[in-house]
């Protein structure tokens, strides 16, 4: 049996995380749609929610990679719709990403800021949404804002970037 582990990524569309998350190896679903956190649990953010199993990818990488595909550094007009945020699953997940986001601002020139929070709610995307990137890679939105950041996942993460799931990505 897989063990598996869960935790929240949000910080761009979810469209665009949804992508990046069901391209790499040790990635076994991606939810897409709204999260809220206990800290503001009626404000829901677009996010995904990625299972994992952690003998593949550790947490650590995917937060890495987190932080390198989205904007972690800057706090720009459309934040409250695209918190930028990791939302944990257990208290254990809570230190260690914080951890994790100090271990990785050295990769930056500006603050990193990522909250990270306990998940309190999601809401799914409808279906017509859902797999965005794989249904029609493309669309105009896609070529437009999923394959830059695609190509930074290429290119600073191939070792993690599962074949089969990104033939599409090359």
């Amino acid at each position: 049996m897989i063990a598996t582990e869960k935790v929240g990524f949000g910080g761009s569309c979810h469209w665009c995380t949804e992508a990046i998350f069901q391209s790499l190896k040790g990635v076994l679903h991606v939810s897409q749609g709204w999260i809220a956190s206990d800290d503001e649990p009626t404000h829901f953010s677009e996010a995904v929610v990625v299972e994992f199993d952690p003998d593949k990818i550790s947490l650590e990488l995917l937060i890495q990679i987190h932080l390198h595909t989205h904007s972690c550094t800057s706090n720009h007009t459309m934040r409250s719709k695209y918190r930028s945020a990791i939302y944990t699953f257990t208290d254990e997940h809570i230190f260690f990403a914080k951890n994790a986001i100090e271990r990785l601002q050295e990769d930056f020139d500006q603050r990193i800021i990522t909250e990270v929070v306990q998940f309190n709610g999601f809401k799914l995307n409808d279906e017509k949404y859902l797999d965005y990137y794989q249904r029609d890679p493309e669309r105009p939105f896609c070529k437009t804002f999923i394959d830059p950041k695609l190509k930074i996942l290429l290119n600073r993460f191939p070792g993690n970037v599962d074949e089969c799931k990104s033939s599409q990505l090359s």
